[in-house]
């Protein structure tokens, strides 16, 4: 096989989309764990327990793993986005296009309510110390509930785009491979 750089190409293109893949749906998960087990189960908690869960875990969350995740979802959704910005199939792209949009969406979701609230729920101060528990945790549980139900559904939305535009690479990395085959083949 000669290596023309479309080979070059293709191992970018297809690394993109894969990272973008992993990344959004490690995320999405996440967020969606949050929705359907960890703030049923704090719901079930006295107001202080609650509070000092979600500080810790706004504390704790903000690490390496989690970064590189959060971050390198839409920074892997650009570089795919990008390097199929040129390619024939143009429902690939569309699909490639519609993963880093909605992943943009968990962006913004998550600095429009998740930092306000979590800011304000630190801001609190010492559970402790809180006079107002009660005040304290109306002021953050819906809203947070609320937005974190729409991050995640945008999140997963981002991941499902990004697992169909891989479905479509493959199927037109296999359509091309028989291609080849086919025009290096004799006929009889």
């Amino acid at each position: 096989m000669q290596n023309d750089g479309t080979v070059h190409v293709s191992f970018w293109r297809t690394g993109a989309l894969v990272a973008a893949t992993i990344t959004s749906g490690l995320t999405a998960g996440l967020f969606a764990a949050f929705s359907y087990a960890v703030m049923p189960a704090l719901s079930r908690s006295d107001d202080r327990i609650l509070i000092e869960v979600m500080q810790n875990v706004n504390e704790v969350i903000l690490n390496p793993v989690f970064l590189s995740c959060f971050i390198g979802g839409p920074a892997f959704g650009v570089a795919s986005t990008v390097t199929h910005w040129r390619t024939t199939d143009k429902v690939l792209r569309a699909w490639v296009i519609a993963g880093l949009a909605f992943y943009l969406a968990t962006l913004a979701i998550t600095a429009g309510a998740h930092v306000p609230l979590n800011y304000d729920l630190a801001a609190a101060g010492d559970p402790g110390r809180i006079e107002d528990l009660a005040a304290v945790r109306d002021a953050f549980e819906g809203k947070w509930v609320a937005a974190n139900i729409l991050r995640s559904l945008a999140n997963v939305a981002s991941f499902a785009s990004f697992s169909w535009a891989l479905v479509l690479l493959g199927r037109s990395k296999t359509r091309s491979t028989a291609a080849e085959l086919r025009e290096r083949v004799p006929s009889s």
